[in-house]
């Protein structure tokens, strides 16, 4: 059974809408999905803020690889275009652990590279995982852990709305 935590983030068109669009294309692999965030934007772009959340998903049949189609597919299917690095999106999918895998390729990196600095990815996963952990440069800490040691300017900037992903649009 592949495991998966794909982080999901949408400031662009009909937000929620795009981030329900995940969990209805995944259906039954669905394990676990977060409320929904409202989050400041990461990384120095002036833009609207994001709605975002952390899906939990197993498929047997899909190794990295196919998560790794899976959330392109999505993104395009949202439209997404790709202009500005960490600007405007309709929809980003991004893989932040598959399994145990760590790989340094640069199609794929896992554990993603950034998401133990990223306030709007370890929020929603506590939710749906209080024990999660993460490895980040061989340190495997407890996800609660790499929150607590974000600046609060960062914690402070993700906030739980009473939207949701598992009711229907």
């Amino acid at each position: 059974m592949t495991r998966v935590v794909l982080s999901i983030g949408s400031n662009v068109g009909d937000s929620l809408a795009h981030l329900r669009s995940v969990v209805d294309e995944l259906g039954a692999a669905v394990v676990a999905v977060s409320p929904v965030y409202v989050s400041a934007p990461w990384g120095g772009v002036e833009q609207q803020d994001f709605l975002n959340a952390i899906v939990v998903a197993e498929d047997p049949g899909r190794d990295s690889t196919a998560w790794l189609a899976f959330a392109g597919e999505r993104e395009q299917a949202a439209d997404r275009v790709r202009i500005e690095r960490w600007g405007p999106r309709s929809l980003d999918v991004d893989i932040i652990v598959c399994e145990n895998i760590v790989s340094a390729d640069p199609e794929l990196t896992l554990p993603h590279p950034r998401a133990h600095q990223r306030a709007f990815v370890l929020v929603p996963w506590l939710d749906v995982d209080p024990d999660a952990s993460l490895l980040v440069d061989g340190a495997d800490r407890p996800v609660s852990e790499w929150l607590a040691s974000l600046p609060e300017e960062e914690r402070s900037s993700v906030s739980r709305t009473d939207m949701t992903l598992d009711t229907p649009g």
